[in-house]
């Protein structure tokens, strides 16, 4: 059996036991690439690597502890809801903690994603109706982009105003 060499210590994530409900940190590796002319007018490629952090719920774990296993981490970042997908076993990946389990009756928290939306569209202020403005032409005049002829018959695929518009 051949030993396989890699960056990534595949017997700890396999033993982490990600599931459905819990709450991680996952610290990146991030290499930002910044191109630029030095003193000698050259191109000039600047490697900055820093760690980034992302802490949210897990929602999903697919595939399991397999080489291809994958798992999605959904967070609330400034009023916005941002899911990220992570491989397991990627060497981008420098740690995942797990800083909360909780139990669920899930395997898959898809609807997490629709609750969220309802619980912030609660908390948006609620503004006082406004009746739509009616247009200049009138309630009973057509609109030109939906087909319609100057003279009130209906337009369609084939056009069917006849009249010359002058």
């Amino acid at each position: 059996m051949r030993k396989v060499i890699t960056p990534v210590n595949a017997e700890g994530r396999a033993k982490l036991g990600l599931r459905a409900g819990d709450t991680v940190r996952v610290v990146q590796n991030i290499i930002e690439l910044k191109k630029g002319r030095g003193t000698d007018k050259k191109e000039k490629t600047i490697k900055n690597a820093r760690k980034q952090t992302f802490e949210g719920l897990v929602l999903s774990v697919k595939h399991g502890k397999e080489s291809g296993g994958m798992f999605t981490v959904r967070a609330t970042l400034s009023g916005v809801g941002v899911e990220k997908t992570f491989p397991l076993y990627s060497p981008v990946i420098d740690s995942i903690e797990i800083v909360k389990r909780s139990r669920v009756r899930r395997a898959k928290l898809y609807f997490i994603r629709e609750k969220a939306a309802k619980a912030v569209r609660r908390q948006l202020p609620q503004r006082a109706y406004d009746a739509p403005q009616e247009r200049r032409g009138g309630p009973d005049r057509r609109s030109a982009s939906r087909g319609w002829c100057r003279d009130g018959r209906g337009g369609g695929r084939r056009g069917g105003c006849r009249r010359s518009v002058v």
